[in-house]
């Protein structure tokens, strides 16, 4: 009877373990649906705006200078640009990277004004018109969303990104103002 027992034991634990097996499976998509949300909507106003405006702005350099590549004449703006879409590729990668999960960071935003603004010119106006409003405005509004991340924002691996990208966006601000400045123009 003890033997009968054992195994009737050993068959009852056996049943209970795949049944918890089998319940643990089918709640496991849910339960990460449920935290992808909650990540999105417990995540920090500045971290959404930085996200949102963040994420245009880099989108807006880099494909402006895209641009830059087949409208410019002018090989100081041509290298400027260059270094940008390098540069502005990287911290786009970088800025999903960092995203915490479930937060959907958009991938390909840019100001469509702004590119609207430059991509019917050529030459010397297209070369004025970027560096005013791309290369100086731009990267002005591009400074200004990493610096509002690292001061207000929660998230610490957004912040981690915002703070290594800075110097590289302070770099590309300064060379901006000092190709306009080359070309005479406002700083």
């Amino acid at each position: 009877m003890t033997h009968l027992s054992l195994a009737s034991l050993v068959a009852a634990s056996a049943t209970c373990l795949c049944a918890v097996a089998l319940n643990a499976h089918a709640q496991t998509p849910a339960a990460t649906a449920s935290s992808a949300t909650t990540a999105g909507e417990e995540l920090h106003a500045a971290d959404k705006t930085f996200i949102t405006d963040g994420t245009r702005t880099v989108a807006t350099q880099r494909d402006a200078a895209r641009i830059a590549d087949s409208r410019s004449t002018d090989r100081d703006v041509r290298a400027f640009a260059e270094k940008l879409v390098a540069d502005y590729t990287k911290l786009s990668e970088s800025m999903r990277a960092a995203s915490p999960r479930g937060v959907d960071v958009p991938r390909d935003d840019p100001e469509t004004a702004v590119l609207d603004s430059v991509k019917d010119l050529r030459g010397a106006d297209f070369d004025k018109m970027y560096i005013e409003q791309v290369a100086l405005d731009g990267q002005q509004k591009t400074l200004s969303a990493f610096q509002a991340e690292i001061a207000s924002g929660r998230d610490a691996g957004l912040k981690k990104a915002a703070t290594q990208a800075l110097p590289v966006i302070q770099a590309d601000y300064a060379k901006a103002q000092e190709l306009a400045k080359r070309k005479h123009l406002a700083s």
